[in-house]
Order: C-alpha cells, then sequence, then structure tokens
C-alpha cells in the first residue's frame, strides 16, 4: 500500500511539472530574479523594493514585487538579488573593441598625432583576423564583468568580431569601417563594400549581433563613397556608424573642403537619418543640432577619450533638451584607456557640471539613463533594450550594493553613477542566459585570454619600436 501510495505521488509530481499551467496556478518561466532593488529605466522610472523580474526564454515576462510575481510565476531557477540592485545591461554606443589590444600604446598626445603616427601604422603591421578575435575576446570579457550587455562596434574583420561576440554571448551592433586607404582587411573601397554586403547578409537577424556599415569619417571618406555607404544602409534596412565633429581639426577640415559644419554637410548629401549612430559629436552648431534631432540621429558621447584626447566638451546638456538620442561610448581602449561605463556615467555628470557652471545639469538619474534607456534609443533598439519591461529582451544585472564604498546607501541613482564600480557587478543576464555568475564569465576563458594578450603586447612592442 505504501509503494503504491509513493509511485501515485511521484506521478501527479511529474504531471504537473510537464503540463502547462495557467498564469493563476503559476506559469511556468525559466529564471525568476527576486528580493533586489529593481531599478526600471523604464517610461515611469519605476524603483521597486523587494521586486522581481520574470524571465522565459529571450526575454521578460513580468516585473513587479516579489509577491506579485511569485503569484503569478514559477522558476525552475530562483536567483536572489536581496540587499542587491536588479537593472537593465549598459549600453556601450561606441568602441573599436579589439584595440583593447592597443591599450596604453600611446598616450598625452592630439588626435590627429595618435591616429597617424601611431595608430594608423600600429594597425597596419599587427592588425589581422586572428589578432581581431583574442582582441574582441578580451573586450568582451571587460565589457561583460563590468554590466555591459550591448555595445556598438567600428572596427575591421567584422565577421570575425560577430563570431566572436555572439560567442561571448553579448549583444552587439557591429560596423565594419570603410575608410578611403588600405585598410588592414580590405585594401580598396570596392573589396571593403563587397565584404561588408556579405557580412550584413550573414548576420542579419542574429537574436544577438546587428551588423551595420561604418565609413569612418566625413575628412576620411569621399563624398560618392558616403553616398554609397548611406545608399547600402538604407536598401539592407542596417545601421551607418560614423565619426562626426570629433575635434577642431575635423571641423577645420570639413570646413576648408565642403564649407560648412560636418553635421551640415553630411545633411547636405543627404546622409543623416534613423539609421545613423554618430560618434562623439563635439562640435555641432545649434543648427546641427536641431538638425539631429528632426533626423532622428543617435549620437554616442564618449566623454573620458574626448577629454583624454582633448577633443572639446560636447554640448549634451543642449543635445537633450532638443530631444536628441544620446548614449554614452567608451570609444576604443587605445584612447580612453578600458571600457568601464559605470566611470563614464561618473564623468558625463560632473563634466557638463563643470562646463556649465551648473550643478544641477546631467543629474545621477540622467546619466545612468544614457548608459541604459537613452542609450537604446541613441543605437535606435529602445523597443528591445534599456530598460526592464515585460516584452523585452532579457538583458539586465544584478549589482552588489555592500562594498564600503557604497556605504551608507540613500539614493540608489546617485549611488550607481557616484560611487559604484565596475566589480560591483555580481552577475550578468544578455538575451535571458546568464553569462557572469557571482563575478565568474560562464562564456569566455579568462586565463587563455590573459597570456594572449601578453603575446601580442610583446609583439606590438617590438613592432613599434623598429619604425
Amino acid at each position: 500500500m505504501r509503494k503504491t501510495l509513493t509511485f501515485t505521488i511521484l506521478v501527479i509530481i511529474l504531471i504537473l511539472d510537464v503540463v502547462p499551467s495557467s498564469g493563476r496556478a503559476g506559469e511556468r518561466v525559466d529564471i525568476i530574479i527576486r528580493g533586489g532593488t529593481v531599478v526600471t529605466m523604464d517610461g515611469s522610472s519605476r524603483v521597486i523594493e523587494n521586486g522581481a523580474v520574470a524571465i522565459k526564454g529571450e526575454r521578460i515576462v513580468a516585473v513587479g514585487t516579489a509577491a506579485e510575481v511569485a503569484a503569478k510565476y514559477a522558476a525552475a531557477r530562483i536567483i536572489n538579488a536581496t540587499g542587491k540592485v536588479v537593472m537593465p545591461g549598459l549600453i556601450n554606443a561606441h568602441t573599436h573593441v579589439p584595440m583593447v589590444l592597443f591599450r596604453g600604446i600611446a598616450d598625452d598626445l592630439l588626435l590627429m598625432e595618435w591616429l597617424q603616427k601611431y595608430i594608423f601604422p600600429a594597425e597596419a603591421k599587427n592588425v589581422d583576423e586572428q589578432f581581431v578575435r583574442w582582441g574582441t575576446r578580451l573586450g568582451c570579457l571587460e565589457m561583460i564583468q563590468g554590466g555591459t550587455t550591448t555595445y556598438v562596434d567600428m572596427y575591421y574583420f567584422e565577421d570575425a568580431i560577430a563570431d566572436e561576440t555572439a560567442r561571448a554571448g553579448m549583444r552587439a551592433v557591429l560596423g565594419e569601417t570603410l575608410i578611403d586607404f588600405p585598410a588592414p582587411d580590405n585594401k580598396t573601397w570596392d573589396a571593403g563594400m563587397a565584404y561588408v554586403e556579405n557580412f550584413a547578409t550573414k548576420w542579419k537577424g542574429h537574436a544577438l549581433i546587428t551588423p551595420a556599415i561604418a565609413p569612418h569619417a566625413a575628412y576620411t571618406v569621399s563624398t560618392d563613397h558616403l553616398k554609397q555607404a548611406h545608399s547600402f544602409s538604407e536598401r539592407l534596412a542596417v545601421p551607418l556608424v560614423i565619426h562626426v565633429a570629433e575635434d577642431p581639426a575635423e571641423v577645420k577640415t570639413i570646413q576648408e573642403r565642403y564649407g560648412s559644419s560636418s553635421v551640415a554637410y553630411l545633411e547636405r548629401i543627404g546622409l543623416l537619418d534613423e539609421r545613423v549612430i554618430a560618434a562623439h559629436m563635439i562640435w555641432p552648431t545649434s543648427d546641427d543640432i536641431g538638425t539631429l534631432a528632426k533626423r532622428r540621429v543617435g549620437v554616442a558621447h564618449c566623454p573620458q577619450s574626448n577629454m583624454k584626447l582633448a577633443g572639446g566638451a560636447a554640448p549634451v546638456p543642449q543635445m537633450l533638451k532638443a530631444g536628441v538620442a544620446v548614449g554614452l561610448g567608451t570609444d576604443g581602449a587605445a584612447s580612453n584607456n578600458d571600457l568601464n561605463l559605470w566611470e563614464e556615467m561618473d564623468t558625463a555628470a560632473k563634466l557638463h557640471k563643470l562646463t556649465s557652471k551648473d550643478p544641477t545639469v546631467i543629474n545621477a538619474r540622467e546619466a545612468l539613463e544614457m548608459a541604459t534607456i537613452r542609450g537604446a534609443r541613441a543605437i535606435h533598439q529602445e523597443k528591445e533594450i534599456g530598460s526592464l519591461e515585460a516584452a523585452k529582451r532579457a538583458d539586465l544585472i544584478i549589482v552588489g550594493m555592500d562594498s564600503v564604498h557604497q556605504t551608507p546607501l540613500y539614493n540608489v541613482y546617485s549611488q550607481l553613477v557616484y560611487a559604484t564600480k565596475a566589480s560591483d557587478v555580481e552577475t550578468v543576464v544578455i538575451n535571458g542566459r546568464i553569462v557572469m555568475q557571482n563575478r565568474r564569465v560562464l562564456t569566455i576563458d579568462e586565463l587563455s585570454v590573459r597570456v594572449k594578450a601578453n603575446e601580442y603586447r610583446d609583439r606590438i612592442r617590438k613592432s613599434i619600436s623598429a619604425q
């Protein structure tokens, strides 16, 4: 009798486990993160104490209090976030990810000197597909450890970057760089266009990778070639990534060459539209800012790189006031020298207080928005990422809040922007997959990446000393 009863109970348990149930009876989901302070970054800027997020497959299915979520959902995996912050993953709106292997190669120089005397020659001697693969692994490792879940890239061999990024489980907009002189992967413009055609066709529609075309800048790409790039972006409906108004030398060159500002020139040739992600945008005029808002151009603000290269302070408060979508980027680690968006948030808020002489400009919540939901708008993906809302992609991070430098806690936005460090990020979920847990990245072999990066350092050092 006892054996029969035990068998009956086991059968009932198995049936209940496999048969779909209604929401009221506890709908099955894959992961529930509960107990933490949920900073949603949604349209109402909800902050939910003792909150919870339910994830099924690649998407968020519910965000609410722990009690609300527990009443409707049951999960095979529960993550306890008590005492921590649960928030959207950070979005790095502009970088050159393999350039982490050039970290510290040449510092404290003017932009054009840095590019022409050091970076371009070093790239010509060292950049190949394997360089790009190892650099991408190192960059993705660093970004995941710091809570970045999405990044926008501009470099060469982007097909290899896409492959490594997808393996790492990261989300990215990847722009194959096109430039009017021989590049490491394609020696002519036509070869570059053929490459980006194959690249975009291969990756379009991927769950994590958004392919893009990336003409370097108005001063390194001819008018005809810029128009070709725009036509390509329009035909394939892919983003166009470009450096714009980055440096006083660029402003002068474009003015002398075309008789206008960089933005006005790009507007005149028909390049600006809602697919464009414009990096830096340090020197737009007031009319340019109006054009950017009208054309719905996304802007990637890179405060630390801009400061380090003395490029200037972008008029971010004016752009935000005009309705321009502005996100935060690190730029490449050769000019920053890291991929840490927590530092960019802190710097962006403080830089613009200083330049405007107004301590209320770019408050902590706005700075956090630039790394999350505003960043999503800047890269034209706000319907999918940037906030914790039902039906959006499950890209989120869990941040520890009990370190000495975070104690005591009064305001969660201030604490995240002004006190939190990349090392406080404990868990990272991208597209519903846990890619870092308890500070351990699960998708990249950290030891092999460190070893290989130091091998490249020795090789690069020899190549530049031979100049």
